[in-house]
């Protein structure tokens, strides 16, 4: 599927579907559109509840919560929830309700009614319980727009501004399938899909990749993925892409400390990786959000249009509480309406 063409009047135009209305979704899109931080230049559709907004701009206020915008001000797609919500109770209404929003939301993406998408979390629990068998919102979009897509994490350093990106080589699966699902193909694609990001920034980006085993594999003794598989692979794709630099496979448990040091450096650091490759979901998110948990954005890559999220879940245990930050919903925007440009 080629990438969707937005109309002129609607390319700074950002629409974001509000996740599960018993988490933290419309309390952080309402915090982060009255944010300094969020570029003026966007605009911002809603798609949600327009009773479910104004009830969380109401008691934001009563908490004392200023700079946040008016509902009235504000562009919403009204589809009204049909049963009372309980903040950090998710069920199948709940549910329901998330995935009638991002449904709507993509159609206006893929209609060239805005650049891209930006998505508040989901439970997929709740999802499950309303009979929707996905194992995310990444993997919806796939199946609505007949696509692969990649998941990738990228931020933006407060200290010096440089950018870290992380791709995962296989996302929601079980431990135990890792291995069936790392074959040639996957790690190629992978490798392709995240120099073409990187080179969104970089003409000649320094790649990273992990290894699967701990220390790598130590050369077999601790597992043969790296010998057999991995190193083969890197090789082969060398020879394919003599002008870039790739590290790898690099032990996991050293791999993202040279990211750590470039995201905290004073200046920002030329010799840091610019994209790093992990095989598999928790062994990138754990350092993505270490080092950036607040700055993080979900990126789903093979998309016809940007689409980006902020890099937290529902937060049941805080909804209704009023003391999330929108830090990762700001940068969630920021960066949707950057890379739609």
């Amino acid at each position: 599927m080629k990438n969707i063409k937005t109309s002129k009047k609607n390319k700074n135009t950002i629409v974001i579907s509000l996740g599960d209305p018993a988490g933290i979704g419309t309390e952080v899109s309402l915090k982060a559109l009255g944010s300094q931080d969020l570029n003026d230049k966007i605009k911002v559709i809603l798609v949600g509840c327009r009773n479910n907004i104004y009830q969380t701009y109401s008691k934001l206020i009563d908490h004392g919560i200023k700079n946040i915008p008016d509902p009235n001000n504000l562009d919403i797609i009204d589809i009204p929830l049909k049963n009372k919500i309980i903040p950090g109770r998710v069920d199948k209404n709940t549910g329901s309700a998330s995935f009638q929003w991002l449904f709507h939301a993509t159609n206006m993406v893929l209609n060239g009614k805005a650049s891209a998408l930006v998505t508040a979390p989901i439970s997929k629990i709740a999802w499950h319980k309303a009979d929707h068998k996905y194992a995310g919102q990444t993997e919806l979009l796939g199946n609505l727009t007949n696509t692969k897509t990649s998941m990738l994490f990228t931020a933006i350093s407060p200290h010096n501004g440089w950018r870290f990106n992380t791709l995962l080589a296989t996302t929601h699966i079980p431990l135990g399938s890792i291995n069936e699902n790392l074959t040639k193909e996957v790690i190629k694609y992978k490798l392709d899909t995240l120099l073409d990001f990187c080179r969104k920034f970089k003409e000649k980006p320094l790649l990273q990749i992990a290894g699967l085993n701990p220390h790598a594999g130590e050369e077999g003794k601790i597992g043969i993925e790296e010998q057999k598989l991995i190193i083969p692979i890197l090789n082969e794709w060398k020879l394919d892409n003599p002008e870039i630099r790739i590290n790898g496979p690099i032990p996991p448990d050293t791999c993202w400390i040279s990211s750590a040091n470039a995201w905290n450096a004073e200046t920002n650091q030329n010799n840091a990786p610019d994209g790093l490759i992990a095989l598999y979901h928790d062994q990138g998110l754990i350092p993505v959000k270490i080092i950036a948990f607040d700055e993080a954005v979900n990126t789903t890559l093979g998309l016809p249009f940007v689409r980006t999220s902020p890099d937290h879940g529902t937060a049941l245990d805080i909804a209704g509480k009023f003391k999330a930050r929108e830090a990762s919903m700001v940068a969630a925007i920021n960066n949707a309406w950057i890379l739609s440009q």
